[in-house]
């Protein structure tokens, strides 16, 4: 079986258990998003920007992003470029319950 497609072979060593999913569950296609962060602005302010507008967002320069399976934050990470695209480097998987997300 190959790695599948976007996936580092070279990481090290999952330490949780497994999980045996049904063959069929395993074709089941999932959004895999990076959240930078976000902002709330209200209405006017959404109406003032344009092509040069800059808005903070509610995470600091450096700190880890959101990783998100179906819109339900799993864990964390970093952008990393790989090759010509960009990728994301797993921190960490806390959140990562396979059972929630296909429940």
């Amino acid at each position: 079986m190959g790695v599948p497609s976007g996936i580092d072979s070279a990481r090290p060593a999952d330490k949780r258990p497994q999980r045996d999913l049904p063959q069929m569950m395993r074709k089941i296609p999932v959004t895999l998003t990076l959240e930078v962060g976000s902002a709330r602005i209200s209405l006017q302010e959404l109406m003032a920007i344009g092509p040069a507008s800059v808005i903070a967002l509610d995470v600091l320069a450096g700190e880890p992003l959101v990783i998100k399976v179906n819109g339900t934050p799993i864990g964390r990470a970093e952008v990393v470029v790989a090759g010509e695209q960009y990728g994301l480097k797993v921190i960490d998987l806390d959140g990562l319950d396979l059972d929630l997300l296909t429940a």
